[in-house]
């Protein structure tokens, strides 16, 4: 392995955070002027500016012919946001849930996940698949925004007020430059980010002679998902849990429809998908986002416990990516029960724990 290879996977890694740093920034400030919730704002701009990574990853990954990379990466990114950024949240402080997201955002996770994993099943996201996912994302977008500009703006501004008192004491023409600035500086250095790392990564497969998938569920996923680390956590500590919550929502609704849809769209013969991603990588993918309803649900509150939960379930996940890329003999077996028996054990038992907190509130 030559220099190069570490060098452009740092490179990337930190452009990417820059990048989405900048334009999360940037484009916050723009929502909050125009009177967009802080749980909106979680859901689309903040969930949308930190799954740019992803996007431009992704994207860049299809226009080489690496669909391996480019499906790998969002499966990987959707899995950690809620396992490993969700728990590691939840771990520094516990969530405050709200039911917008319980009746509709978790639902719709759900809805898509399962939709884009029926896609699959002839083994290729083709154009037409990618044209529907991109169609509902702008669809859903919409009906947010819509939705948050029938609040009263009053109100709006008070809840931002101490999330982001910067913003609104800065003069309106120089604030607007500026944050069009942030934008437009973060979306350049993503660009550049998502090259370098994917020419790194794909270097990486190569000298350890590791699939390309597993390069993207790992080691791309994770770093294409260090701006979502970075925003959760920082938003957790400073106690915003609606853009902590949301931000993570947001963000797998966002990779799954916008970026698997503008990927399957530009890729010159659609995304590959194969048995193995279809059997065991999407219905994880799924499960995690099942899970999250009786989570969420339970006293509309992400607990520490649930938070050490989501968490040793990425270690389970991580360990089941090991013994793939090395092929180890127990492989299938752990996969398995991991996927039909750990997985439905804890969905019940998180079922249960939130049926009698609904008793408890009745």
């Amino acid at each position: 392995m030559s220099l190069e290879t570490p060098i452009l996977l740092f490179g990337g890694f930190v452009a990417l955070v820059a990048g989405a740093e900048g334009l999360v920034r940037g484009a916050s400030r723009l929502a909050m002027r125009i009177g967009i919730s802080p749980l909106v704002v979680g859901l689309t701009v903040v969930a949308f500016g930190t799954s740019a990574p992803e996007l431009a990853v992704s994207t860049g990954a299809a226009l080489h012919g690496q669909g391996d990379i480019a499906l790998g990466n969002v499966i990987g990114s959707n899995i950690f946001n809620v396992l490993f950024i969700l728990g590691l949240s939840a771990l520094i402080t516990p969530l405050v849930v709200q039911q917008q997201l319980v009746r509709l955002d978790v639902p719709l996770m759900i809805v898509a996940s399962v939709l884009v994993w029926l896609m699959s099943l002839d083994n290729t996201l083709g154009r037409v698949d990618g044209i529907f996912l991109f169609g509902g994302v702008v669809a859903y977008t919409v009906f947010l925004i819509r939705k948050s500009r029938s609040e009263t703006n009053a109100a709006v501004q008070a809840q931002y007020a101490d999330e982001l008192p910067a913003a609104v004491s800065e003069r309106p023409l120089q604030a607007w430059l500026l944050n069009l600035l942030l934008i437009g500086g973060g979306f350049v250095l993503l660009v550049l980010g998502a090259g370098w790392l994917v020419d790194g990564a794909v270097m990486l497969a190569r000298a350890f002679g590791v699939s390309e998938l597993i390069i993207g569920l790992t080691v791309i996923a994770v770093g294409t998902s260090l701006p979502e680390v970075a925003t959760s956590v920082l938003a957790a500590l400073r106690g915003e849990r609606d853009i902590a919550v949301g931000n993570i929502v947001g963000s797998n609704l966002f990779n799954i429809m916008a970026v698997l849809g503008a990927t399957a769209v530009v890729a010159p013969s659609g995304i590959p998908v194969n048995d193995a991603v279809q059997q065991f990588d999407f219905p994880v993918m799924i499960a995690v986002a099942v899970a999250c309803l009786p989570i969420f649900f339970t006293g509309y509150l992400i607990t520490r416990w649930n938070g050490a939960l989501l968490f040793a379930y990425y270690i389970f996940y991580t360990i089941w990516l090991v013994f793939s890329a090395t092929g180890h003999g127990l492989t299938e077996t752990y996969g398995d029960a991991m996927l039909y028996f750990l997985l439905p054990l804890t969905f019940a038992t998180l079922l249960l724990f939130g049926l009698r907190e609904r008793e408890k509130r009745n």
